[in-house]
C-alpha cells in the first residue's frame, strides 16, 4: 500500500466531525490540517489532537503536503474555496451543492480542467448499502423497466435545531438546494440523468425563529422558496415526482419509491448510507425486505472522498464534479421552471455513476 492521501479541510462547522470520524478510520486517507475563517473554532474542532495542524486558509492552500482540499464551507463560499484550491494545484472535494449557482459551478469545472486537477462533490450517501442495493435490484431486472419514482422530504425547518440556520433561508439554500442533492443524486444513480423538469414553489413565512443555541429566539429572513415540487423527466423515459419542503410537521410517505413494469421498490432515506430496501413483485405476496447486496457497509460521510482520492486519474469518480454539476443544474432548472411556470430543458447531462460492489466495513 502506498502513502495515504493528505487531506486539508477548509470549514470546521457542524459536518466536520462526521467527515473526521470516517477519515480517521480509513488507512488510505490522512487528515493533515484544517482551516477556518475563525481559527478558534478550528482549534476547538480539532481538540487536543497534535497530529492535525490548524492553519489559515491561505497557509493550507499553500502547503505542498496537502493533496486534496475538502471544502466544508457554507454553500455561498463553495466556489471561491474550490477556485483557490484549484489555483494552488490541488484536487478539491466539495460538500453539496457544488456551488451556489450553475454559473459558479461551471467556472470551477473549467478552472479544474485547465489546471489538470479534479473536482468531486457530495453527497456520498448513495454509495452506501441502501441506494446501491436498490440500484442492483433495478439493474438485475427485479422490477422490470423503471417507469416512475417519487421522492419526498418534509420537515418543519432546520432552524429548530441548527444554531446558525441563516444560510438555509438565503440564496443557495432552501429545502431543494439543501436536501435535494441527496434525493436527486439518488434518483440519477437509480434511473440516470434528467433531461427536462416541470416545477412549482412557494414560501409561507417571511421570517423564521431560531430554536436553539446562543441565538435562540432571534428571527432570520426567508428569501427562498421553502416548498418546492416538480416532475423530473429522465433520459431513460422514467418520471420522478419530487417534493422538498420546510413546511411539513411530518410525513408517512417513503423517502423514495421506484415503480417498474414488474414490481416496486422502497428505497431508504438518501440522507443515510444504509436502511432496508423493500421489494414488491407484481402478483406477489406484499413487501419483502432485501438483504444488502451492494455498496459500502457501515459507511459514513467521507467514503465519497475515499472513492474520489483513490480513483484513477483518467476515471470519473462516483461522487464526481460532473454528477455534482448535473444535480445542481437539475435543481436550478426546477426553480427556474417554478418561476416561469413552464417546462425547462436541463442543459447538462452526466453518465450514470458506476455501481459499487458490496464492500465490508473497514
Amino acid at each position: 500500500m502506498g502513502q495515504p492521501v493528505n487531506i486539508g479541510v477548509v470549514g470546521c462547522g457542524v459536518i466536520f466531525a462526521q467527515y473526521r470520524k470516517t477519515i480517521e478510520r480509513l488507512p488510505e486517507l490522512r487528515l493533515l490540517a484544517v482551516a477556518d475563517l475563525d481559527l478558534e473554532r478550528a482549534r476547538e474542532a480539532v481538540g487536543p489532537d497534535a497530529d492535525v495542524e490548524v492553519l489559515s486558509v491561505a497557509e493550507l492552500m499553500a502547503d505542498p503536503r496537502v493533496d486534496v482540499v475538502l471544502n466544508l464551507t457554507i454553500p455561498a463560499a463553495h466556489a471561491e474555496i474550490a477556485s483557490r484550491a484549484i489555483a494552488a494545484g490541488k484536487d478539491v472535494y466539495c460538500e453539496k451543492p457544488l456551488a451556489a449557482t450553475t454559473a459558479d459551478a461551471a467556472r470551477v469545472l473549467r478552472e479544474a480542467a485547465a489546471a489538470g486537477v479534479r473536482v468531486g462533490c457530495a453527497p456520498d450517501t448513495v454509495l452506501g448499502t441502501g441506494t446501491q442495493t436498490a440500484r442492483k435490484a433495478i439493474d438485475d431486472g427485479l422490477i422490470g423497466r423503471p417507469v416512475a419514482a417519487t421522492a419526498t422530504m418534509l420537515t418543519p425547518g432546520h432552524e429548530r435545531w441548527h444554531p446558525n440556520p441563516d444560510f438555509y433561508y438565503a440564496p443557495g439554500g432552501g429545502p431543494l438546494l439543501d436536501m435535494g442533492p441527496y434525493y436527486i443524486t439518488s434518483l440519477v444513480t437509480l434511473l440516470g440523468p434528467v433531461t427536462t423538469v416541470i416545477g412549482a414553489g412557494t414560501r409561507t413565512r417571511p421570517k423564521r425563529t431560531i430554536g436553539s443555541g446562543p441565538r435562540r429566539g432571534e428571527e432570520i429572513p426567508v428569501t427562498v422558496d421553502t416548498y418546492v415540487t416538480g416532475v423530473l423527466v429522465h433520459a431513460s423515459g422514467a418520471l420522478s415526482t419530487l417534493v422538498m419542503g420546510f413546511e411539513g410537521a411530518a410525513t408517512k410517505a417513503p423517502n423514495i419509491e421506484v415503480h417498474g413494469e414488474r414490481g416496486s421498490l422502497v428505497v431508504p432515506d438518501p440522507n443515510h448510507f444504509d436502511g432496508s430496501v423493500l421489494l414488491a413483485r407484481a402478483g406477489g405476496q406484499g413487501w419483502e425486505t432485501m438483504p444488502a447486496t451492494a455498496g459500502h457497509a457501515e459507511a459514513g460521510r467521507g467514503v465519497g472522498l475515499l472513492d474520489f482520492a483513490t480513483s484513477p486519474s483518467d476515471q470519473e469518480p462516483r461522487a464526481g464534479g460532473t454528477l455534482g454539476y448535473h444535480v445542481l443544474d437539475v435543481m436550478e432548472s426546477l426553480l427556474s421552471s417554478a418561476q416561469s411556470r413552464s417546462a425547462v430543458t436541463v442543459a447538462s447531462t452526466c453518465e450514470r455513476p458506476e455501481p459499487v460492489a458490496l464492500l465490508p466495513a473497514e
